[in-house]
């Protein structure tokens, strides 16, 4: 018998469905290369066969759990009634007012403090980074950014306020 299939029939006993066994075999395949990228595995057949093990009875667990909580018997009446994921007229203009207003704000600041604040919020750049590409001090860097975020934090509680 193949490693892949031992795998399965472990799943499959707990799984009872021949595709989430499959599926089970084939992630319990993919942690074990994780795994192994981390460190060696002493006892290669016995991990694979617990972590196969593990994430059936963590299938298990999630379909019951749902179980509890979805309704498969739901008819077009009751979809109908559930509420669309789209934002109200209201919710989409009061959004880009908040945005209009807090692209105001960012322009009374100066530009090298906007810079610093992009590169290091939108960008991820650390401020050692950010301090040799301006040609400032750390320092400087860490004050702009904290300049920017506190006039932000300021616009959007007066924007809350409104």
């Amino acid at each position: 018998m193949s490693r892949r299939q031992s795998l399965m029939g472990i799943a499959f006993r707990i799984v009872r469905d021949r595709q989430i066994a499959e599926d089970v075999a084939q992630e319990t395949y993919l942690r074990t290369r994780k795994a192994i990228e981390v460190g060696p595995i002493e006892h290669i057949e016995a991990f694979l066969h617990q972590t196969a093990r593990n994430l059936a009875l963590d299938y298990q667990r999630r379909r019951k759990m749902r179980a509890r909580y979805e309704d498969f018997d739901a008819d077009d009446g009751d979809m109908a009634k559930v509420a669309a994921d789209v934002p109200t007229t209201e919710a989409v203009i009061i959004e880009r007012e908040s945005i209009r207003c807090f692209q105001q704000a960012l322009e009374q600041l100066p530009e090298r403090a906007r810079k610093a604040w992009a590169l290091s919020q939108l960008e991820g750049w650390s401020y050692a980074q950010i301090a040799d590409h301006l040609g400032v001090s750390r320092n400087t860097i860490f004050n702009d950014v904290k300049l920017v975020m506190g006039h932000c934090h300021d616009v959007l509680r007066r924007l809350e306020q409104k």
